[in-house]
C-alpha cells in the first residue's frame, strides 16, 4: 500500500468519525432543546431522577469520543481538551440539577440565569464546536 492510498483511507475514516460525532451532537441538541436553561434542566432531571446511568446514556457525544479514542489510539492534547469539555459539560449539568431540583438552593443570580430565553441556535453550538475540534484532533 502506497503512502497516498493510506492518506486517503485515513481522511475517509476521519470524516466518518466526525460525521458520527455530528449525529450524536444533533441527538443531544434535540433531546435538550428548550426555551430556557430551566427547561433544559427539567428535561435532564427526568432522566437523572430515573437513574444517573440513564442521564449519562443521553450524552452520546461523550461515548462517541471515547470510542474514537479507543479505535484510533489518538490521545493528543486536542483530544484531551475535547474529552475535558464533554466531561465538564456533563458534571456542570449534574451540579445544576442537584442545586435546582434536589437541594432547592438557588442564588438570585442563578435563578435569573435559569429564566433567560435562549435562541434556537444555542443548542447547535455543540454541533458546531465538537466535530471541528475532533477533526483537528485527528489530523
Amino acid at each position: 500500500m502506497d503512502k497516498w492510498h493510506f492518506i486517503q483511507i485515513w481522511v475517509k475514516s476521519t470524516m466518518e468519525y466526525v460525521l458520527l460525532l455530528l449525529l450524536a451532537e444533533l441527538f443531544e441538541a434535540f433531546m435538550q432543546r428548550s426555551e430556557t436553561l430551566f427547561g433544559v434542566l427539567q428535561k435532564l432531571y427526568i432522566y437523572y431522577e430515573k437513574s444517573i446511568f440513564l442521564f449519562f446514556l443521553i450524552q452520546p457525544g461523550f461515548y462517541v469520543i471515547l470510542y474514537i479514542v479507543l479505535v484510533t489510539g489518538v490521545l493528543n492534547m486536542s483530544m484531551i481538551f475535547l474529552l475535558a469539555l464533554k466531561i465538564f459539560d456533563m458534571f456542570y449539568k449534574i451540579e445544576l440539577i442537584k442545586k435546582v431540583f434536589i437541594e432547592r438552593e438557588v442564588s438570585g443570580e442563578i435563578a435569573q440565569m435559569l429564566e433567560w430565553k435562549m435562541p434556537s441556535w444555542f443548542f447547535l453550538m455543540g454541533v458546531g464546536m465538537y466535530p471541528p475540534l475532533l477533526y483537528y484532533a485527528l489530523i
